[in-house]
C-alpha cells in the first residue's frame, strides 16, 4: 500500500460551507463580541451543550435551553435557534471539493468524511446526503465520539484500513488538525478551498483535483 492511501474530509467548512462564518455573521448582526459562541463552545467542552449535541447525547431541543444559559452565564444573550438555523442554511456544498472527492476516488484513494454534528430526524438529508460519495462516513453523533478526541481519528482509520500515517487530514479548526498530527496524519488546514486542495494535490503528487 502506498504511503499516502487516504484523504479524510471534514465537512462543515470544507465540504459545505463554514458554519464558524455563519455564526460570525449571527455574532455580528446581533451586537456580541466576536468570537463569542465559538469560546462559549470550547470553555464548556467536553460536557457541555455543544459537545453534548455533536455526541448524540441530548436532543437539539434540550441543546436550545442548556447552550442559551451557557451563553447566559458567559455574559451574553444568545438565541441557540437563530445560531443552528444560520449553520444549516451555510452548509451547501462546494461544488470543487465535491469534484475532488469524485477524482481522488478515481486515483484509487480512499476517502472519508469525518464530522461533527448533531443526529437528525433524517440521517440521509442534510449533511448525509453526501454519504454516497465516501467510503467511509463517520457523525460523532453516530459513534458518541468528537473531534479532536484521538478516539475519533483512530476509528477512522480503522474503518479505512490503513494506520493514521497513510493519512491526509482536511479541517478547518485548527485543534482539530492538532490532534490528527499527534497520530501521524499529514494535515492541511482549509481557509480558502482551493487553496486547501491545491495544497492536497501537491501532497498527494497528483494533478489538479477540482477540474
Amino acid at each position: 500500500m502506498r504511503e499516502l492511501a487516504a484523504v479524510i474530509f471534514d465537512l462543515g467548512g470544507v465540504v459545505l460551507g463554514s458554519p464558524l462564518h455563519a455564526i460570525a455573521d449571527y455574532e455580528r448582526e446581533s451586537g456580541i463580541r466576536s468570537g463569542f459562541v465559538n469560546r462559549v463552545v470550547v470553555d464548556t467542552a467536553p460536557r457541555g451543550a455543544w459537545s453534548q449535541l455533536e455526541r448524540g447525547e441530548i436532543s437539539l431541543e434540550v441543546f436550545f435551553e442548556a447552550f442559551e444559559g451557557e451563553c447566559h452565564a458567559a455574559g451574553q444573550p444568545v438565541s441557540a435557534r437563530d445560531v443552528m438555523s444560520r449553520v444549516h442554511a451555510a452548509s451547501q456544498p462546494r461544488p470543487q471539493m465535491l469534484r475532488a472527492i469524485a477524482r481522488l476516488r478515481q486515483l484509487a484513494f480512499k476517502v472519508a468524511a469525518l464530522t461533527n454534528n448533531w443526529a437528525r430526524e433524517d440521517p440521509d438529508k442534510g449533511a448525509g446526503a453526501l454519504r454516497p460519495l465516501f467510503d467511509v462516513f463517520i457523525e460523532s453523533s453516530a459513534v458518541g465520539l468528537r473531534k479532536p478526541d484521538p478516539r475519533i481519528y483512530e476509528h477512522a482509520c480503522r474503518a479505512l484500513e490503513i494506520e493514521p500515517r497513510q493519512a491526509v487530514f482536511l479541517d478547518d479548526i485548527g485543534s482539530n488538525l492538532k490532534a490528527a498530527r499527534a497520530l501521524g496524519m499529514t494535515t492541511i488546514k482549509v481557509e480558502d478551498p482551493d487553496e486547501a486542495l491545491a495544497e492536497l494535490a501537491a501532497t498527494l503528487g497528483v494533478p489538479r483535483l477540482e477540474l
